[in-house]
């Protein structure tokens, strides 16, 4: 039997300066005078757009690297109705085309370590990561909106970090990034303890804390969030065909998810201008099936790029000599 580390996430998006609005772009002034009053002159504003895994992750990096900031999640949907609350939860390498292999395993082996430490911690009792407890006690929020423009978030943000996925396609203009829909189910089966995966890694068994997942489907360009009856009774039947103790198993729930896939993922700084305006954007997305695997990783990367864009920004520009 091979082994590998679960991590089911169970993700607490409920911090007390958890904000739903409906306001619109030209709306944020408000939002800045409301949430921003007591800040320091000198502390940099930082939103992170996304609240899946990847977004989570580089929030809580951002607060822990990056000195004097304030940090913001916006996003339109949390936990349990992201992406990453449908994934399995398994630390498995996943290959990125267009992205060096050093670079790639650079960003597992960091995951790795963190979730391993968390793994052999008081926390291990749930084997889960919280990610939202690191922003909680460094003063972060959480905003439940839509952004349809990164722009709209100019001049409330001094820096925004793209974690947005499959709505980069707009925000970003990356026509490059697709979804890989994904359904699975979630089933109780308490005495199934150790995941069972096929060669393909299509079909898969994974015990979490809560449920059993049982996986899956990979189809490409498909935007389907509704479950389809029939791709349940072929996972179950493949899954059953692996464990046929499932063929007990109750509680029996269907979830769909849009894997971001994109050939490498983006992570890069891109200095947005409009009519003399100038926005600082980390883009930090198109992980596929891989964010669980390579998130910690990925993250501690976009937050050292927004501690450069930080720092350039309380660099005074000299002034030229005429």
């Amino acid at each position: 039997m091979g082994s590998s580390f679960a991590f089911p996430l169970s993700q607490d998006t409920r911090p007390a300066r958890h904000c739903k609005t409906s306001f619109g772009a030209r709306d944020f002034g408000g939002f800045q005078d409301c949430f921003f009053r007591d800040r320091p002159m000198d502390t940099a504003r930082i939103a992170v757009v996304g609240a899946g895994v990847v977004g989570l992750s580089t929030a809580v990096c951002i607060s822990k690297l990056v000195p004097q900031c304030s940090v913001t999640i916006i996003s339109d949907k949390f936990t349990p109705d992201t992406t990453s609350d449908v994934a399995a939860g398994m630390l498995i390498p996943h290959t990125y085309p267009d992205t060096p292999i050093h670079t790639q395993k650079q960003w597992f082996r960091e995951t790795f370590n963190h979730l391993f430490a968390i793994a052999n911690s008081a926390e291990a009792g749930d084997a889960g990561v919280h990610l939202v407890s690191g922003i909680k006690g460094s003063g972060g929020w959480m905003l439940t909106r839509r952004i349809d423009d990164l722009w709209e978030l100019y001049p409330s943000f001094d820096i925004v970090v793209n974690c947005s996925g499959l709505g980069s396609r707009q925000l970003a203009g990356d026509a490059k990034i697709f979804p890989v829909r994904g359904q699975v189910l979630q089933v109780q089966a308490p005495w199934v303890e150790h995941f069972i995966r096929d060669g393909s890694g299509l079909t898969y068994i994974y015990p979490g804390t809560t449920h059993v997942t049982l996986g899956g489907t990979r189809q490409k360009g498909d935007w389907n969030l509704s479950p389809d009856a029939e791709n349940s009774r072929e996972i179950l039947s493949r899954c059953c065909a692996l464990e046929p103790s499932l063929h007990g198993a109750c509680n029996i729930r269907e979830k769909v998810g849009l894997r971001p896939y994109r050939p490498g993922v983006r992570l890069q700084t891109e200095l947005l201008t409009q009519d003399g305006r100038r926005l600082p954007v980390v883009h930090h997305y198109g992980h596929g099936s891989g964010g669980i695997s390579v998130h910690w990783g990925t993250a501690l990367e976009a937050a050292r790029l927004v501690s450069e864009c930080v720092h350039a920004l309380r660099t005074p520009i000299p002034k030229s000599k005429l």
